[in-house]
């Protein structure tokens, strides 16, 4: 893969559900390109379409109309996903859900759990590493599904509203551990957010309004 080559096109994308005067239009002919090493914020009000946008980047789902595509050496494993809410699987300790991705890949299991700590203390929660989700905090579990990705060395990180339910601080904190994230495997980053702050922190913004994305704004 070429170092100019993007990871995701999507060329005159929408996304519409439903059919017949019921049909909703959530992404109307989306125009985007990410590259490695992007910092993108896609900004706007609940029901804009943001998050219909990062599913079709995450080829969750596919466009309606129009294409997204992605590099041929880009596989589902070099795209990690960061949700709103809790993503944990109640059963397992952080440290395992940090690890699942990669035992999913089939990494050893010693390898896995190695990697996994090594990612929950770039984040600030190696002291977690052996509780249930249940016995932590919002804030700290969205920390821990950054340090998941982070584990995973995605080179595309998409995250939908991740500080959407925090509160400042801690929404800051989660955004660090995203960045970091990305720094350390020199991944793209998009991030949906309807909080300005967030989205001052990224280095470029694109905003959507009833599902059309908006031209790039250079975020100084």
């Amino acid at each position: 893969m070429s170092p100019d080559e993007p990871l995701v096109v999507c060329r005159d994308a929408a996304l519409t559900f439903g059919s017949g005067p019921q049909a909703v239009v959530a992404v109307h002919g989306a125009d985007l390109e990410i590259r490695a090493g992007d910092r993108l914020a896609v900004v706007g009000p609940s029901g804009s379409g943001k998050s219909s946008l990062l599913h079709l980047l995450a080829g969750l789902e596919r466009p309606t109309s129009g294409t997204v595509s992605r590099a041929e050496s880009l596989d589902p494993y070099d795209i990690g996903l960061v949700f709103q809410g809790d993503s944990l699987i109640p059963a397992l300790s952080v440290a395992e859900n940090t690890a699942l991705p990669l035992v999913l890949a089939d990494r050893p299991e010693l390898e896995a759990r190695e990697a996994a700590l090594a990612a929950l203390a770039l984040v600030d929660a190696a002291d977690l590493a052996d509780r249930l989700p249940e016995e932590i905090s919002g804030g700290q579990a969205q920390r821990v599904a950054a340090a998941r990705v982070l584990a995973q060395s995605p080179r595309l990180i998409l995250a939908d509203e991740p500080t959407g339910r925090l509160d400042h601080t801690t929404g800051a904190r989660v955004l660090d551990a995203l960045l970091t994230a990305a720094d350390h495997t020199g991944a793209a980053l998009v991030v949906t957010t309807h909080d300005p702050a967030v989205a001052a922190r990224l280095s470029t913004r694109r905003s959507m309004r009833d599902g059309r994305l908006l031209a790039p704004e250079e975020v100084s």
